[in-house]
């Protein structure tokens, strides 16, 4: 399968086998600690944002009788906000998600980060990334996602957010998700899409992918890809972006010819200091170019 292609050139075997014998290392929390399967941790690398002048934290929001995690950062004190979905790798919201949040708010904005697998399973307690996808990633359907989505954008205009400012930004799956909320929520103003599949086979959970929204797109979405990618390679960003170009989304894309997948995981080995920097310089200027500010 495609996605556990692309997660697996995230993490190489190894890395699966040493997450195995330090699993009881890890805290599973929401924004607390690394998921088993990521380690190891590379923490001389680790990005730490604190949260000093932001309000921040785990809220559980009710969406169809289930109770979602949702981590969330925002300057103290402050309202009409715009919003940032902040959308996670295949791990869920651990610590390095959370932290992303906070650079946001950090920047103004209400950054909000769902825990999106939780009907399925807790993603943080798996060692193996095969059993991750196997037990969890491989049954989280689309519609879920687009829905609890919708449900936190709902929340978020309750709370002090300003939904007229609305953006997304994910990593690897959650890179896809952001090419396919854009296309299920065309009020959102701008997506940054990190590394995110774009060509698969449809199936029953997910019967379209981004290539597929391509042509009919609305929404600009900057996507920021890696040359060096095993799981994702650079024809089929070359395929989307013409498929791009027969719509008026106004998307464009870097490719990183230094990076493979995951170069902005700044907790794994994966990591390239110059192109995440670059990378995040890029996002906060497309947010800015679209009005999400």
């Amino acid at each position: 399968m495609q996605l556990e292609k692309d997660c697996r050139s995230l993490i190489g075997h190894s890395d699966i086998d040493e997450g195995i014998n330090r699993r009881n290392f890890i805290q599973t929390a929401v924004g607390v600690g690394f998921a088993a399967a990521t380690l190891p941790v590379f923490a001389q690398s680790v990005i730490k944002t604190d949260a000093t002048g932001l309000t921040a934290g785990v809220i559980s929001l009710d969406i169809h009788g289930q109770k979602v995690p949702l981590y969330y950062a925002q300057p103290e004190g402050k309202s009409n906000l715009p919003v940032i979905l902040v959308v996670s790798e295949i791990f869920g919201v651990h610590e390095h998600i959370s932290d992303v949040a906070r650079r946001f708010a950090k920047q103004g904005y209400l950054a909000l980060a769902p825990e999106l697998f939780i009907r399925q399973g807790d993603a943080g307690k798996y060692s193996s990334i095969a059993e991750l996808i196997k037990e969890v990633i491989s049954k989280v359907p689309d519609a879920q996602v687009m829905s609890d989505l919708d449900a936190v954008v709902a929340w978020a205009g309750q709370h002090g957010g300003d939904i007229t400012r609305l953006g997304i930004t994910g990593f690897c799956w959650g890179g896809r998700i952001t090419w396919m909320y854009a296309a299920h929520n065309p009020s959102v103003k701008a997506g940054v899409a990190w590394y995110g599949r774009l060509i698969d086979q449809p199936n029953a959970l997910s019967p379209t992918n981004p290539i597929d929204i391509a042509p009919t797109l609305t929404v600009p979405i900057l996507g920021l890809y890696g040359a060096k990618d095993t799981g994702i390679s650079v024809e089929s960003v070359q395929k989307m972006q013409s498929a791009l170009a027969k719509g008026n989304s106004h998307s464009e894309f870097r490719i990183y010819e230094n990076s493979g997948h995951a170069f902005h995981a700044d907790y794994r080995p994966s990591y390239v200091e110059a192109d995440a920097k670059d990378g995040w310089a890029r996002c906060l200027a497309w947010f800015k170019a679209h009005q999400v500010i």
